[in-house]
């Protein structure tokens, strides 16, 4: 940023990632305005409990990321219920709907990201269920009592979370996956297996390699045709097909996009006075391969802070590790790195028993650790992956094998 002096950040979207930085703006001092910029009418809310724990109880609990109290105590002007337009590049204005332009001196876009709809024939998006907003997870939970039997399209996170969640309540669920095994895109095969053999024991009917072609509304319910020739009669229909990253403010407005908003190793978009964070943001990763984008609160929270602190004069590259985490019924799995590009993984610990973990290598070196209700090897490998550090693969498949005596030591 070198000398300029800031006296306004504008940050378009109040999810974790928008709130994150305008939280840590203040925290480190910065003086100027604050104005955060979100679409939805909700005080900013928590969305990984929408679809983990959200759905158990009636109680239509908000789940705040912070006390509505919180944002004026720390000088930020939270703006809910506002749709930013474009970007006036040139001007530095955001122009809100309605003709209101708000001047900046820094941009940061946290726009996020919407949930993808396949091109199936016949699929009406007002007609089927999704969830990514509190408003979905509150239409779904409404709806809840009167199911009984519900296809889901998607076997990832989401998917396999609500999955978890209608199968605790007796109702019958059929998941399809266009792929050959489950979470595939986040998952090592070894650990995917294990999920699949977690839901069948659910009684989840699992359809691998297999996608919806056409979907027939039949008054209140539906008929869904499958590529094998089958054909499911539900009650709902739930997409959870992956999302597509909110990009397009940035693309109108000429920024370089590419599977979201492309930015460099300091969240800098292709306009010095714009950054992108979050879900949207597409970036170099040292634990990754090549540009990514990571749909997680951890990167949310790391980039928010990252960028707060580059505008507050403490600039330093994004390199923090990724970590996620899914509850699918009594399986807690916890994820420590980026399993892009593996080539081997080895089990610790024993399936059957519901505690076990995978650590996954690429060319013998570890890149990341799947744990299944074993925190304590989550906690360990997040310390050894974030120091650069490896483990060999017969110690990690060694249950015996101290793996805390393996992690670094803390700086005297």
């Amino acid at each position: 940023m070198g000398d300029q002096v800031l006296s306004r950040v504008v940050i378009v979207g109040s999810g974790q990632a928008g709130v994150e930085c305008a939280a840590a703006l203040h925290h480190n001092g910065f003086s100027g305005s604050i104005i955060v910029i979100g679409d939805e009418p909700d005080l900013p809310y928590q969305r990984p409990p929408l679809s983990k724990e959200f759905l158990k109880s009636v109680d239509d609990s908000p789940l705040p990321l912070k006390g509505e109290a919180f944002y004026p105590a720390n000088g930020i002007d939270l703006r809910l219920g506002v749709t930013a337009e474009r970007i006036d590049r040139t001007e530095r204005e955001l122009v809100l709907k309605g003709g209101e332009r708000l001047p900046y001196d820094h941009l940061v876009i946290a726009t996020g990201a919407r949930n993808r709809f396949p091109p199936t024939r016949g699929l009406d998006p007002l007609r089927v269920m999704e969830l990514r907003t509190l408003a979905h997870a509150r239409l779904m939970t409404a709806k809840l009592d009167g199911l009984r039997h519900v296809t889901i399209i998607g076997g990832g996170f989401i998917g396999l979370e609500v999955a978890a969640l209608l199968r605790q309540r007796e109702i019958a669920v059929d998941v399809l996956e266009a792929a050959d095994r489950l979470m595939g895109r986040v998952l090592s095969p070894l650990m995917s297996e294990e999920f699949r053999r977690i839901h069948e024991g659910m009684g989840t009917r699992l359809r691998l390699g297999t996608i919806a072609t056409e979907i027939a509304a039949e008054g209140d319910r539906f008929s869904v045709s499958l590529s094998d020739g089958e054909r499911l009669e539900a009650d709902a229909v739930v997409v959870a097909a992956g999302v597509v990253p909110n990009a397009e403010l940035a693309a109108d407005a000429g920024l370089d996009v590419d599977n979201g908003i492309v930015v460099d190793e300091l969240l800098v978009t292709s306009d010095p006075h714009i950054s992108a964070i979050g879900d949207c943001a597409a970036h170099p990763n040292p634990y990754g391969i090549g540009m990514i984008r990571l749909e997680s609160v951890q990167n949310a929270v790391d980039q928010g802070k990252c960028v707060a602190a580059r505008l507050t004069g403490n600039a330093r590259p994004y390199d923090d590790l990724p970590w996620f985490w899914s509850h699918q019924g009594a399986a807690k799995l916890q994820i420590a790195g980026l399993a892009m590009g593996m080539d081997d993984a080895v089990l610790r610990g024993d399936s059957a028993s519901g505690k076990f973990s995978v650590f996954v290598y690429r060319d013998d070196r570890l890149i990341a650790v799947e744990s299944v209700n074993m925190p304590s090897d989550h906690m360990v490998a997040r310390r050894i992956l974030a120091a650069r550090l490896s483990i060999p693969k017969d110690v990690a498949a060694d249950p015996a094998s101290d793996l805390k005596a393996l992690m670094p030591k803390p700086a005297r």
